[in-house]
């Protein structure tokens, strides 16, 4: 439930018009719904933890999926992450104005009305966060960042292929990357990227290994291994390719201003 339909409630109750018992029933319930589905939607998940319940799409059959989107949207807007193609087929038929991004793995009913321009390329190179991808291989969990960031209403900037191979890459973006309250560092293979970003500029570093490499970087466990153990203060690590993960992180930071 938006906090403009809890206002409404009270301020009915407020006028008289509506029963204090009958306000509360009406709050309970919208609390938690039961889809029949096996879900147990949560519209209330943004009042109480700042960000509202997203749909992970992975393993989810169809019914199920669009059950979870149709529940979550009549609350307010909805993004859904990990969407296989199969997947995002049936949520553009059952919900022809959303919008998704294959790249990404992302999909979206409501929204900033700006989403659309702002997913497409060239993408923004700066903001209060920043979205950095190592390699071009890396793209699909950086965009899976820099894309919640984006749904949520940030000012968030994606930045691509700027890795150790090439650290000359990074020069342009010296001034972006320390005018960023925070920053989202997507790298595979060895994984040096957030640790070279951290030593660079004074915004805490989110890094986010990529299952993206050879042998026994294929899996992203070198890359994880490498973050965990950065010598540069003020990094912290996420799980393997969970840019939705970071975003959410870097979300919660930045709703925390002074």
């Amino acid at each position: 439930m938006q906090e403009s339909a809890i206002r409404d409630i009270l301020a009915q109750v407020a006028a008289g018009g509506l029963e204090p018992d009958k306000a509360v029933e009406q709050l309970g319930f919208a609390a938690a719904q039961d889809t029949l589905h096996g879900l147990n939607l949560d519209p209330q998940r943004a009042l109480r933890a700042g960000l509202g319940e997203v749909v992970f799409a992975q393993g989810k059959s169809e019914a199920v999926l669009l059950a979870a989107v149709e529940g979550l949207s009549r609350h307010g807007p909805v993004l859904v992450s990990r969407v296989a193609p199969d997947q995002a087929r049936s949520l553009r038929e059952r919900f022809p104005t959303g919008l998704h991004w294959p790249e990404a793995r992302l999909f979206s009913l409501g929204g900033p009305e700006n989403m659309s321009r702002r997913m497409t390329p060239p993408w923004p190179s700066g903001g209060e966060a920043l979205v950095l991808s190592a390699g071009a291989a890396d793209m699909p969990v950086a965009l899976e960042a820099f894309g919640a960031l984006t749904f949520w209403g940030y000012d968030c900037g994606c930045v691509t292929d700027v890795g150790v191979a090439g650290l000359h890459r990074l020069s342009p973006h010296l001034k972006a990357l320390h005018s960023a309250r925070v920053i989202i560092a997507v790298a595979g293979m060895e994984g040096a990227l957030p640790g070279i970003l951290a030593g660079l500029t004074p915004a805490p570093v989110l890094a986010v290994p990529a299952s993206v490499g050879y042998g026994v970087g294929a899996r992203g466990f070198a890359a994880l291994s490498t973050m965990l153990c950065s010598c540069v203060p003020g990094v912290a690590v996420l799980n393997i390719d969970n840019g939705f993960g970071a975003a959410a992180f870097a979300a919660k930071l930045l709703a925390r201003r002074p």
